[in-house]
Parts: structure tokens; sequence; C-alpha cells
């Protein structure tokens, strides 16, 4: 039997381990079908998106532990953990999910709240009499 490898995803606040084996294709999200998981299209698209730039999807039995964050930080910190993982288990094809942009590590999050201010841009509405 091939061995389990696995790998970490992060984006935002969010946290997913990520753990693959040679399989029918199935992906599962804290023990749901990632479909019920995650009901908007386009965050299955997010985690789909590294199997479908190798070709391996249907190849491979995908489980994601996810925690913290929101629904969207989740779904692409799973898509950067299974990128990780594919590239693991086959360092060929690293050129072409480098080139995709999936080995990248959004560094963008959620910017401090600033006192004087009633979010960390937003002023309090301006008043002239």
């Amino acid at each position: 039997m091939e061995k389990q490898k696995n790998a970490v995803g992060r984006r935002k606040e969010a946290v997913t381990r990520v753990f693959m084996v040679r399989g029918e294709g199935g992906i599962t999200v804290n023990d749901m079908d990632y479909k019920a998981y995650f009901p908007q299209v386009y965050l299955q698209q997010q985690v789909e998106m590294p199997l479908t730039v190798v070709e391996g999807t249907g190849k491979f039995d995908v489980r994601v532990n996810a925690s913290g964050g929101g629904k969207k930080g989740q779904a692409e910190a799973a898509k950067l953990g299974i990128a990780r993982v594919l590239v693991e288990m086959n360092p060929e094809w690293r050129p072409a999910l480098k080139a995709a942009g999936l080995l990248r590590r959004d560094p963008r999050g959620v910017e401090r709240k600033k006192f004087g201010k009633k979010k960390a841009r937003r002023s309090y509405q301006f008043s002239k009499r």
C-alpha cells in the first residue's frame, strides 16, 4: 500500500491539514463531502484547482481537516495544502503548479483597527454642525 502524504495550507486565519493517497477521487473536508461543506461553486473550484492543473482529478483520495477563519479562507488554504502534497508526491508537477500560482501562500490578512476610527480605515460620520 502506498504511503499517505500530508501538508499544511494556510490563508488568513484558516489552517488546513491535507492528507492524500492514490484512490478513486473522493475529497472530504471535516468528514463531509467537499461539495456539501463548500456549497458555493467557486469555492469547490478552488479546492479542485491543483488537481485539475496536474490532471489528477479522480486519481487521489483527499482528506482535509480545516479550522479557523471562514469558508473562503479554508477553501484557499485547502488549495495550497493540496498543491503542496502533489509536489511532494511528484516533483515533476512543480513547474505546472508554480505557473498556475498555486504554491504561493497569500500573505494578505486583516488590517488592525486604528484608534479614533470605526474600523481599520473607516472614519466616523462627519457632522459639520
